[in-house]
């Protein structure tokens, strides 16, 4: 067993990956506890793939170390590591059936060929594809491939899933559908699961631990409720949020108010360390932001165009000097282009970020 290492979790500990002379992952550090649904969620290219391919074994370490429930297993190769990989192209065999490739695995691990066919039934009523075993994938819809590559893992009964993008191949409408039945599965296997995604959305409904990732390192980890009302700083406040955060130009006013504009408000922050005029970032989310009357820490800014979706309104304003801000509305007025309105906003809905994007706190 790996020093200090829980049999209960996924730990990765400094892990490195170069390629020749250029280090795309700096140094991870993450420890996964037993049963939790953990999603790796950042822009294209941070090393969210890599990372899940270097856990499942599929590309080397360049330092560091991997364990699996208390196992080191860095130098196994995968089919040694107790994990089974859900892939976005869904690599299912074409030349096989249903019931082929669910128990392909199985078969190539010389399983008993009734257990083999027990684990098909049980995975197949599972994941409702019962009725599908003695078709070829190229016969399959798209959310049925994908609950066939699913049960294909599952049949393994792993230690830890893991899912590179598995939704990305498919429309919006079968995404929302195919979310609810990994979360499903979740709910019912109980198994560590590790997921990558681009999309936010699926970061956020599935997960019990987000990691924020960028140009290969973690910026920040854990629950969703967490790293969306309290992020580190202000690519995660950015990149988590739909629409994403508004972050407006400030000024620091030495007594513990800041000015955006025209209008002075409060920054509940440390200041010490900052100098009177000092330019900052006020974040705030679209949600967070009220019309409201004309007055003392209001915030001024004209309708430019006014979204309407169905239960929600977006309102897209501009402030006197030119900024840019979207507010959010459930309910309300119809506010038109051209309107002038004024916003407040809770002081403790608002955040603060130095212009090197460091949270102030």
């Amino acid at each position: 067993m790996a020093n200090g290492i829980s049999n209960k979790s996924v730990v990765l500990s400094d892990i490195r990956k170069s390629y020749g002379g250029l280090e795309v992952i700096h140094g991870i550090d993450l420890t996964i506890e037993e049963g939790d649904f953990v999603v790796f969620v950042g822009p294209s290219g941070c090393g969210k793939s890599t990372l899940l391919r270097m856990i499942a074994g599929l590309e080397e370490v360049t330092e560091g170390e991997i364990a699996i429930k208390g196992r080191d297993v860095t130098d196994l190769d995968p089919s040694e590591r107790g994990i089974a990989m859900v892939f976005q192209s869904y690599a299912l065999y074409p030349h096989m059936s249903v019931s082929e490739n669910l128990g392909f695995g199985l078969k190539m691990t010389r399983t008993d060929p009734a257990e083999i066919a027990r684990r098909v039934a049980q995975v197949s009523a599972i994941l409702k594809i019962d009725h599908l075993l003695e078709r070829r994938p190229g016969q399959l819809s798209g959310g049925q491939r994908q609950r066939v590559a699913i049960g294909r893992a599952i049949v393994r009964k792993p230690d830890v899933f893991l899912f590179d993008e598995p939704l990305s191949n498919l429309d919006a409408e079968l995404r929302v559908s195919m979310r609810i039945e990994i979360a499903r599965l979740h709910r019912e296997l109980g198994n560590t699961m590790v997921y990558v995604t681009h999309d936010q959305t699926e970061a956020m409904t599935l997960a019990d631990q987000i990691v924020v990732l960028r140009d290969g390192r973690i910026e920040q980890a854990g629950s969703p409720r967490d790293v969306y009302e309290d992020p580190a700083n202000m690519f995660v406040a950015g990149f988590i949020g739909s629409p994403r955060m508004n972050f407006l130009d400030a000024e620091w006013q030495g007594d513990g108010t800041i000015r955006v504009g025209e209008t002075t408000l409060e920054a509940a922050i440390d200041g010490g360390s900052l100098k009177h005029g000092e330019r900052l970032l006020l974040g705030i989310r679209p949600e967070h932001i009220a019309v409201a009357e004309p007055g003392p820490e209001r915030i001024a800014a004209q309708v430019e165009f006014s979204e309407y979706l169905g239960g929600t309104r977006y309102l897209y304003c501009q402030l006197e000097d030119g900024q840019s801000l979207v507010v959010e509305q459930r309910e309300g007025p119809n506010w038109q282009a051209g309107e002038k309105l004024s916003f407040a906003v809770p002081d403790d809905r608002r955040r603060f970020f130095a212009e090197d994007g460091r949270r102030l706190r």
